[in-house]
């Protein structure tokens, strides 16, 4: 935790990275750091995210979280390789948005997805008995096909979160509702393309986000640093300033993490880009 005093904390940015996927962790981690930029009086904010989306809880506490802390903090996002799906929801709580020109972004809508292994346990001669309280209790089990009523109920809670999502990019960035739904199908697009659509202000570095959040808050850009707030650190880091860590729990990169964020959200409607 970082704690700067007085005119010291006046003259620098607080900076939060949101990187990977959009779970209870990056959750957990990002509001507690966003609750250290609001007792400590930061009066600005570098939000630099770096995610392909997430669980759709997870995603809106973030960006509830964002709108609030507008009110005391001035906020610019900064897109970085991608910022995808729940990735571009969080950035709808920054005041404003940078993304690179070949920043991938977009995907906007809402997956779920279960795993039928009906066949497979057919083949090795395993099945399941279900007691239950009521027909749609194991919805989503991986034992069984869907049947049309569970289908139909999953597609209504795909577009009741669908609509959320279409909502809040038209009152974040002063669009029609039918302006997003015409680009909110899913695809991606690239940073210069969202700035056409509206979805971003400006396109740049992360430097050049860093400067902007500057004169927003009336700080010199030419003298205003960043300070990461809520990282992880180790042992051997906190005896090398100037090197940053991202909490390696927070980023996908490996199969066995991507088979893990599958375990652990299943069943759950996710605003995950998925190449």
């Amino acid at each position: 935790m970082v704690w700067l005093i007085g005119k010291r904390r006046g003259k620098k940015i607080a900076r939060i990275e949101i990187t990977g996927a959009i779970a209870s962790e990056t959750r957990e981690r990002v509001l507690k750091a966003l609750k250290t930029v609001e007792k400590q009086k930061w009066k600005a904010l570098l939000l630099r995210i770096d995610s392909p989306g997430g669980t759709v809880g997870d995603s809106q506490e973030i960006y509830s979280a964002l709108r609030a802390l507008q009110q005391k903090v001035k906020i610019v996002a900064s897109f970085g390789n991608i910022s995808a799906s729940g990735g571009v929801y969080v950035g709808m709580g920054a005041e404003k948005i940078v993304a690179n020109p070949g920043t991938i972004t977009g995907s906007i809508g809402v997956i779920l997805r279960g795993n039928n292994l009906e066949r497979l346990l057919d083949k090795i001669g395993v099945s399941f008995k279900v007691i239950k309280s009521g027909p749609y209790k194991d919805i989503l089990s991986f034992d069984r096909e869907l049947t049309d009523e569970e289908k139909q109920i999953l597609q209504a809670l795909i577009d009741t979160s669908y609509h959320q999502f279409v909502q809040t990019i038209a009152e974040a960035r002063n669009l029609t509702r039918e302006t997003v739904q015409s680009f909110a199908d899913g695809r991606i697009f690239t940073g210069e393309q969202a700035q056409n659509l509206g979805i971003v202000d400006r396109l740049g570095t992360e430097e050049e986000a860093r400067r902007w959040v500057a004169e927003l808050a009336d700080l010199n850009p030419d003298y205003t640093e960043c300070v990461n707030i809520g990282e992880k650190k180790s042992p051997l880091q906190r005896f090398l300033p100037g090197r940053s860590e991202v909490d390696t729990n927070l980023t996908l990169k490996t199969t066995r993490d991507w088979l893990k964020f599958e375990l652990e959200t299943n069943g759950q409607p996710l605003w995950l880009y998925r190449p």
